[in-house]
């Protein structure tokens, strides 16, 4: 079977590389009985892919069995993992069979593996190193013969670090990786998934379908996802059910995101982690935002006069004698009170004064675009800081810190 044919069958969306690379090895590994850990942020849809690698395999008419480990308690894990024997514990009135008693000759899949408890995990490595396991008040040893898929969302190496976490088992489970990318590195495939969950919830609740506008899908293309398909799912049943218009815009999706969504960044995010005390990233993603939208405006405008000037269609006005002149200067190097280091002159004050300005390579500095943005609204609000803060979308203890930083002398 092809990678296509894999994601019709089980239903996969998507057209990412990193999405078709784990589908890929799980093809590839799914005829062996390697043990498999797939790796992920919570929502990103691991759950598939062991199914693809036991329906894949010559397991697939055993059984298969899904565990959330992370679901069920502490003390009775064990017993569901591998059985009991009557009377080893209060309430274990009868003997009961375990998953890997009962999966023998299929394949188990232990979703959010690492939420097992240490004795546990010894009792599982047991398993991978000979198939061998003991029921809880048993002295028995009964075999079996189980593939083992795990899956976790936990930096395992890390967990490995605090003692959270057998190194050992690690290396049995991770014989074979699988990574699954975010929803936020999948940026061509969120208007694709909200298009079929938009199409199943019409059917579902017998309603015509929603559709994102430009500004909307964009809108989605650049949130961060922190639940990644979980939590697009839920927004495009919210957005399906909720909203009376089908064609949907801009604000309407903006008001099914996470409050810490800054909606005054002109449709972009600003703010889509929580922000931990003491930590100025989500101050410096906010500029950084705000400079990639003065930039996307700016790129529109010279698309714009480069098209005129393709078609022949290019006249100087006063309009755009002023826009080029902006764009020009702009692009020029400023020094730490934002004053501009090389001019050029009015080029473009009337149509018979039309030349070709010198070409300065443009500073690509992040710090650079910083300092001039800062600098810009200390003066265009006179100094008056908090005014400054508010206009950046940053608060006033960040806009200190970067003043003081890149030593912006103000007047």
């Amino acid at each position: 079977m092809t990678v296509q044919e894999i994601k019709q069958r089980f239903g996969i969306i998507g057209t990412t590389p990193e999405l078709d690379r784990a589908i890929d090895v799980a093809m590839q590994v799914a005829p062996t009985d390697l043990s498999v850990l797939i790796t992920g942020e919570s929502g990103s849809g691991k759950e598939v892919f062991p199914q693809i690698i036991h329906q894949l395999s010559i397991r697939k008419h055993g059984q298969y069995i899904a565990v959330n480990c992370g679901a069920i308690p502490e003390g009775t894990i064990d017993s569901e993992l591998f059985g009991h024997e009557k009377g080893s514990f209060t309430g274990a009135i009868d003997a009961r069979k375990g998953y890997f008693e009962v999966a023998n000759g299929g394949t188990i899949f232990l979703d959010e593996v690492a939420e097992l408890p240490m004795s546990t995990q010894a009792r599982l490595l047991r398993v991978l190193e000979s198939g061998e396991f003991i029921k809880v008040g048993s002295s028995k040893t009964q075999k079996t013969d189980v593939r083992i898929i795990a899956a976790t969302n936990v930096n395992v190496p890390d967990a490995i670090s605090r003692g959270r976490f057998r190194e050992d088992l690690y290396y049995r489970l991770n014989t074979v990786p699988v990574r699954i990318p975010p929803l936020r590195n999948r940026k061509n495939d969120i208007a694709l998934l909200f298009r079929k969950f938009a199409s199943d919830f019409a059917a579902k609740y017998r309603m015509p379908s929603v559709k994102l506008n430009a500004e909307a899908q964009q809108i989605l293309e650049n949130y961060y996802f922190p639940g990644n398909i979980r939590q697009l799912k839920n927004i495009t049943e919210q957005i399906s059910v909720i909203e009376r218009q089908r064609d949907i815009g801009a604000d309407i999706v903006i008001g099914y995101l996470p409050n810490d969504f800054n909606r005054n960044a002109s449709f972009l995010p600003v703010s889509t982690r929580p922000e931990n005390n003491g930590s100025n990233d989500v101050a410096d993603r906010e500029i950084f935002y705000k400079l990639l939208l003065d930039m996307k405006k700016e790129l529109n405008d010279v698309k714009k006069v480069v098209a005129e000037m393709l078609q022949g269609n290019f006249t100087v006005n006063a309009n755009n004698a002023q826009l080029l002149n902006k764009l020009f200067n702009d692009a020029q190097p400023h020094d730490l009170n934002g004053n501009v280091q090389v001019s050029y002159s009015n080029n473009f004050t009337h149509p018979n004064n039309f030349t070709k300005p010198i070409e300065v390579e443009e500073s690509l500095s992040i710090q650079e675009k910083e300092k001039q943005l800062i600098y810009k609204a200390l003066e265009k609000h006179r100094g008056k800081r908090k005014y400054a803060a508010k206009e950046l979308g940053i608060s006033e203890r960040t806009l200190y810190r970067k003043i003081n930083e890149y030593e912006i002398k103000e007047d």
